[in-house]
Formats: C-alpha cells, structure tokens, sequence
C-alpha cells in the first residue's frame, strides 16, 4: 500500500468516524425520525455532496449507526461472557451477560432506543444488520448449549399447542437444544429487552426503587425458565434469533 493511498484511507475513517459521531448527537437531539445527512453536513463544515460519498442516503446512515450499536451491546455480552470462569455456574454465566447488555443500555440510551425502541418511519433495515443484532441471542445460546452438553439443563415443559412451532424455531435457531429450551430462550431473549426497556423508558418510574436487585432476581426467573440449573463448560456458535431491524423500522 502507498503511502498517499494510505494516508486517504486513513482520512476516510476519520471523517466517517466524525459524521456518525455527529448523528448519534442528532440521534440524542432529535431523534432518528429528524436525522438529516443535510443538517450533519453542516454542522462537520462539509458540502452535502461531499457527505453522500460516505453515505449516500439517510438510510445508509442508519443503518451504520444501527450496525454500531448492535455490535456494541453483542461485545459487552460476549465480553462479560468470556470473562466467567469456565466453572461458573450456567445461571451465573447467564446473569452476567444480561447485566452487561444492561449497563450498555444505561450508558447508551440513545443507541438503544435506536436498535430496541420505536421503527423509524420510512426506513427498513437491511440483511446487514441480522449479523450484528443476533450477537446477543447467540451468547445467550452458548449459555444454554453449554448447559445441555454438560447435563446442566432441565428441559421445561411444552404446551402442545406450540409443539409445531417449538419445532420451526428450534430448525431455525439451535437444532441441537431441545424445542421446549428453543422456545423458553425465545421468550427470554425477548423479556430481558422489555425488562431493560421498560427501565430505560420510564415505565418503572415510582413502581420499582431497587432495580438492580430487581432486574438480577428477574434474569434469574429467566435463567430458571429456560432450564439453566448449573454447571460448567464452554461451546460454541449457532444461528441466533433475530429479525433485521429488531425495533428500527421491520
């Protein structure tokens, strides 16, 4: 690589780096609904032509932004993961992972709101993003992969109404767990967003005082009602449940 070829791509992060900087302010500003590529060029000192060969359209943009904070809250669950002993009990491995999604959300609740609060109108989010929203799904998955292999899962029960679909999302997602497992994890993955959700968002306001005890001993149901009763090992990966654009705009 030359050094001139060098020094441009070196430009380029940077200044792509600065223009979502820039949004994620208008993000907390505004809201995704008014992010402007106009408004972003101009408060960077740029020419809007000269922003459109970053991102050609607002939607380009999103989605980057999207991408970013999807692969945010998926690094802090994996690394909070990784850093359990490997002889950690599965329940603990569990509640450490979902704190960690947590403390992102809390200290990112614009980016949040972006990936797991309202659609923004007018735009649907691409296959780019399934990648990146499933890294949450799949540490939760190990967790549950692990216990199963090392005789640390109980399987819970399956109303026999959802055996057809227990069988669809268990093809989809973790062929090798069982379907009454696929489907409690489903349900997990989904209520730990609602528990964070609803603190984010306000709904616990004068209901809830202690939240962190109240959200441990809620992940710990969960972890319970997935079938996580200890335990140690480790495995590896699997398609995880997500959908593109899991609350920006599918």
């Amino acid at each position: 690589m030359s050094t001139t070829r060098g020094a441009r791509e070196r430009a380029r992060i940077e200044v792509t780096a600065a223009i979502k900087e820039e949004a994620r302010g208008q993000l907390a500003a505004e809201g995704a609904a008014k992010l402007s590529l106009r408004a972003v060029a101009r408060e960077l000192g740029m020419v809007s032509s000269a922003l459109y060969r970053y991102f050609p359209s607002r939607d380009d943009l999103l989605t980057a932004l999207i991408v970013d904070a999807y692969d945010a809250v998926g690094a802090a669950a994996e690394t909070a993961l990784d850093r359990q002993s490997d002889h950690a009990p599965h329940p603990a491995r569990w509640t450490a992972v979902c704190r960690a999604v947590r403390t992102w959300a809390l200290a990112h609740p614009h980016e949040y709101a972006l990936i797991y609060g309202s659609p923004v109108p007018g735009y649907t989010a691409p296959m780019a993003t399934v990648g990146p929203a499933s890294r949450v799904g799949l540490a939760l998955i190990s967790i549950a992969r692990d216990a199963h292999r090392s005789n640390g899962l109980a399987v819970p029960p399956l109303a026999e109404a959802l055996r057809a679909e227990a069988g669809r999302l268990t093809a989809d997602v973790a062929p090798d767990l069982p379907p009454p497992v696929v489907v409690a994890l489903v349900a997990a993955w989904s209520q730990l967003f609602g528990l964070i959700s609803f603190e984010l968002f306000g709904q616990f306001n004068r209901i809830v005082e202690d939240r962190d005890a109240f959200f441990d001993e809620s992940v710990g149901n969960l972890a319970h009602a997935v079938g996580l009763i200890g335990g140690g090992g480790r495995a590896g990966g699997a398609v995880a449940f997500a959908a593109p654009g899991s609350g920006d705009g599918s």
